[in-house]
């Protein structure tokens, strides 16, 4: 089955942290899944090691590409498709890289794996 993880997953999934569920972790070490990291999310995390909320980072920061290489994980870019629907979603909710996550979760009809449940406003599939 293929997954889409969302940003704080994956910095979880990347350096061992405890707050990752055993579902999700079940999930992701499954070598039959098929696990997607978001252009967003690559985003989302330069955005906040530049404005210093996300110093631990750094060293993901340094070559991303490699990292979600390594973990064999694959890139989901974003599309025209999902720039669109991540625009025109109704909810406030004022996040966009959780807007894209969303978006391309529905458009791609894959489950999001991540704890965030303001992400169900939008009408993603949450696993955690």
């Amino acid at each position: 089955m293929t997954y889409l993880l969302d940003t704080h997953v994956l910095l979880w999934w990347l350096f061992d942290d405890r707050h990752l569920s055993k579902l999700a972790r079940g999930i992701i070490s499954d070598p039959e899944n098929r696990i997607l990291v978001s252009s967003a999310s690559v985003w989302e995390i330069a955005t906040k090691y530049r404005l210093g909320k996300l110093p631990s980072a750094s060293e993901f920061i340094k070559s991303p590409g490699e990292w979600i290489s390594r973990a064999r994980f694959k890139e989901l870019p974003i599309s025209v498709a999902h720039a669109h629907r991540a625009g025109a979603f109704p909810q406030p909710h004022r996040d966009p890289f959780d807007r894209m996550l969303a978006a391309q979760s529905l458009i791609e009809e894959i489950p999001l794996i991540g704890r965030d449940d303001e992400l169900k406003a939008f009408g993603a599939r949450l696993v955690w």
